[in-house]
């Protein structure tokens, strides 16, 4: 679909910007150091409104720390050459940010593990915080969204639980509704299924597909290649910080594409569109 450009007589808001480009993120030449050694190196990638991505690569290939890139969590090195947007912007608040990108990881786990419940946990989304303190204003919409959303991935009947007594299981789901409770744009996954058994990693990869909208761009990083849901087309594979491989299903989940990938043979078997594979 074209777009014309605004008339001059109109100011350029963020919302022509979005529909402009139809861009969740962009980012060229990013470079991350750390302790003298590159972390990512030279890396450039960019993903439309609505692509479903999965980010999958040896330990030590520099997935989660691209995913913190996309999330300004983690600022590259500032070269002149490098350039980030995120919904065809550069410059962001913090806090705006918070309210379009949800983003779930291992490494939040301790911060959560607390004694507010998963009702107020989901809340605070809203409110970019952990919980709640007294200058919080909360409104009852804000525990009718969080019920909802507790809904969705099966939590409500424990929304009165603290967190701290919740399985790894059930406090993924609940930080999965957290992070989905402000209807992101953008929804980050890093290993969001680590630690649990394949049972409950199924669950999740059927409560996770519901989250790949149309008007959502979902990228998700794992090493289990059976989490990849059926709706995500574009797998992008990392190396020693580096983007080797960018493509469809097809062209990157094959047995010599792998077995490059990881040094070592890799045999894939699929079925009903989800994938395994073993060494």
């Amino acid at each position: 679909m074209q777009f014309s450009q605004p008339s001059s007589a109109f100011p350029r808001t963020r919302l022509w910007i979005i529909i402009q480009c139809m861009e969740a993120f962009m980012i060229e030449h990013a470079d991350v150091r750390r302790d003298g050694k590159y972390i990512l190196s030279d890396i450039s990638v960019r993903a439309d409104i609505g692509e479903r991505i999965a980010i999958i690569g040896p330990n030590g290939a520099g997935k989660s720390t691209l995913v913190d890139v996309i999330d300004r969590r983690i600022y590259p090195l500032a070269t002149e050459r490098y350039r980030s947007s995120l919904f065809g912007e550069e410059r962001w608040m913090v806090a705006d940010l918070r309210v379009r990108i949800g983003h779930v990881s291992p490494g939040q786990d301790p911060f959560f593990r607390t004694t507010y419940t998963a009702r107020e946990i989901v809340a605070s989304g809203l409110h970019a915080s952990l919980g709640f303190d007294f200058h919080h204003e909360i409104d009852p919409s804000d525990w009718e969204r969080a019920d909802e959303e507790l809904s969705k991935v099966s939590m409500l009947d424990k929304k009165d639980r603290t967190m701290n007594t919740l399985s790894t299981g059930e406090m993924r789901r609940v930080l999965l509704a957290r992070a989905a409770i402000t209807y992101p744009s953008l929804l980050l996954l890093d290993e969001a299924s680590a630690g649990l058994d394949f049972p409950s990693r199924a669950d999740l990869r059927n409560m996770i597909s519901g989250y790949a909208t149309k008007d959502r761009t979902l990228v998700m990083v794992t090493h289990e290649l059976s989490e990849i849901i059926p709706a995500i087309d574009r797998i992008i594979l990392m190396k020693e910080g580096k983007i080797v491989m960018d493509g469809t299903k097809e062209e990157t989940l094959r047995e010599d594409v792998l077995s490059d990938l990881y040094s070592r043979p890799v045999h894939v078997a699929e079925a009903d569109g989800i994938y395994t594979a073993f060494c």
